[in-house]
């Protein structure tokens, strides 16, 4: 090629953001605002949606759920130490009913199980079933089957003498003990002593279909677990007495966990601060019942559990950096002989640890370390997991970012939200390429919100957001809550291949395909050695632009596109020349 001839310059098919401060590729841009796709227009890049404000509630939002039972769609919003029901939701203002105070006023979770919903908050685990909000109260377990008045087995000794029949659970202190009368025996030995005292349980017993009560058809010696009946229960009756000794510290271990999921049908519990180290889980289809042997530990150390995220068959528990140790476990559905289903810990290869959180995005199993977005790669059936980093296109700006310890994140239209104060960067999982090392890496996209932002949430395609007054947002319409969105998208430094030399643009020649968005204020600008010069204000109404750059004797060149109203961009084309060596 000669140096006077034309050259064109295409620039299309893109696909986000690059911060990494490399070589920006054309489809990528160095310096981009509040800019996605959208995928309806699969080339198309475009202003991302507006925050609508739905309602301001008295305190911060720490929590946003929504329940249906009865195709009735319950709102129910975590707001300072309150659980608000909105009862007109969306309509603002809010029409609320309070279903329960005393909140821990931080970050909640919820479940459904078995169509009741469920909530903690590191201080509460609660239940609703749309119409009653309590405490989740234990299932009672029957810790003994089958005895005689005196406490020993009623079971031959050559069968099956299984005397504990279900273990303790740790949400209550209650028990059942069942008895087969002799119809002589007044006192019941029952399978513990110290019992809590009467102001606490008054006891019941069910002697056959006829339920009794503590001073009135028996007396009960509490240091010594008996229980002394009026009148003899009749020969080959079964008697189920239910007893109370309450475990210091039992029921905290679910409520203090500030981490759940639900995995084999259980529900797993974790983030304890008084057990960082421990995974919790119900029983069988059953949330109100954890026993509690049903505890497992993941290292020796005391660093804390930051996220357990189900995945490929397997339960991971990614841990907070340690030194000398690995920082990733993982957990199997494993059949025992005595417990059943058990869960057993299997120590990883991988040291790098968990800063904030996890999460099975799109059966990409990532969590966020100090160096970025990480993904858990297995190989050998789990044996060794090897990390693959998903964020170097972002890393340069993400990880330093004051609030990059506590970034929350919601899946919202095929991206990973990563809302970092007032920042979100969106990891996309429908583009992925390859970097250098043949690793898979995320394209990202980068947005600004007007203000900082302390809740994100997910639900059907919508995306809410809540910040620390109250506001309650919705991803949606083309402003801020009435203030313009101001977006924009630069194009690569390009030095025309040339990059010894000066170059000149062409006046003429230079296009950009738009998405028609009623937008008569898009800027076109160019970016010459790093200032910002030409501008130019058109209107997408044709569907495309047409613009004239007058630059000289320039070494490289970029186009920047912004507005602060909606607008979309398919390609942009910039001609120009080739003229001598750049001179000192």
């Amino acid at each position: 090629m000669a140096l006077t001839d034309l050259i064109t310059r295409k620039y299309t098919n893109f696909r986000g953001v690059d911060f990494s401060r490399n070589d920006t590729n054309y489809y990528r841009s160095p310096d981009s605002k509040n800019m996605w796709k959208t995928y309806k227009d699969s080339e198309c890049i475009e202003t991302r949606p507006g925050m609508t404000l739905l309602n301001t509630f008295d305190n911060e939002i720490y929590g946003l759920f929504f329940y249906v039972i009865n195709d009735y769609t319950h709102v129910l919003v975590h707001s300072g130490t309150k659980l608000l029901e909105w009862t007109n939701y969306p309509s603002m203002p809010a029409e609320t009913t309070e279903l329960y105070t005393g909140l821990n006023p931080k970050e909640s979770r919820s479940f459904i199980y078995d169509n009741i919903f469920f909530f903690m908050d590191g201080v509460n685990y609660l239940e609703y079933d749309g119409t009653t909000m309590k405490t989740v109260e234990g299932t009672i377990p029957i810790t003994s089957y089958y005895k005689n008045p005196d406490g020993s087995t009623s079971i031959d000794e050559d069968t099956d003498t299984d005397l504990v029949y279900q273990p303790v659970n740790v949400l209550t202190g209650k028990r059942k003990n069942m008895f087969i009368a002799d119809g002589t025996s007044k006192d019941y030995q029952l399978d513990i002593t110290d019992l809590d005292p009467a102001s606490i349980y008054l006891m019941k017993a069910m002697v056959g279909t006829e339920e009794l009560t503590e001073n009135i058809d028996f007396t009960v010696n509490r240091d010594d677990g008996i229980v002394t009946f009026n009148t003899a229960p009749e020969k080959d009756t079964e008697v189920v007495i239910t007893l109370s000794r309450t475990a210091q510290g039992y029921k905290e271990r679910i409520l203090n966990c500030t981490l759940c999921c639900e995995f084999d049908n259980r529900i797993f519990y974790s983030g304890n601060p008084d057990y960082p180290n421990a995974v919790f889980h119900c029983e069988l289809n059953d949330p109100r019942y954890i026993r509690d042997t049903a505890y497992y530990e993941c290292g020796m150390d005391l660093a804390n559990i930051k996220a357990i995220v189900p995945g490929n068959n397997v339960l991971w528990v990614i841990k907070e950096d340690i030194q000398n140790g690995s920082s990733i476990y993982y957990m199997s559905p494993t059949l025992d002989s005595t417990y059943g289903k058990i869960y057993p810990t299997v120590t990883g290869s991988v040291a790098l640890g968990c800063i904030s959180r996890g999460i099975n995005f799109n059966d990409d199993i990532v969590y966020f370390s100090k160096n970025g977005l990480e993904s858990i790669s297995s190989s050998s059936m789990y044996s060794e997991q090897i990390l693959q980093h998903r964020s170097s296109l972002v890393d340069t700006k993400m990880i330093h970012e004051s609030g990059y310890s506590n970034v929350k994140i919601a899946e919202y239209n095929g991206y990973l939200m990563c809302l970092i104060d007032s920042k979100v960067y969106l990891a996309d999982s429908r583009q992925r390429y390859q970097d250098s090392a043949g690793i898979p890496q995320y394209e990202w996209f980068y947005w600004e919100l007007p203000n900082n932002i302390t809740f994100i949430k997910e639900y059907r395609g919508e995306l809410f957001l809540g910040n620390a007054s109250g506001q309650l947002f919705k991803l949606s319409g083309i402003t801020d809550n009435g203030e313009d969105v101001e977006s924009y998208w630069t194009t690569y430094k390009d030095d025309f291949g040339y990059p010894s030399y000066t170059k000149t643009t062409n006046k003429r020649g230079n296009v950009a395909e738009l998405k028609p968005m009623e937008n008569n204020n898009i800027t076109v600008s160019t970016i010459v050695d790093g200032t910002e010069k030409e501008k130019a204000i058109l209107s997408d109404e044709k569907g495309y632009i047409a613009y004239r750059i007058k630059d000289k004797k320039f070494k490289d060149i970029q186009l920047k596109f912004s507005s602060n109203k909606p607008f979309g961009l398919f390609s942009a084309t910039l001609q120009g020349f080739v003229a001598g060596y750049i001179k000192r």
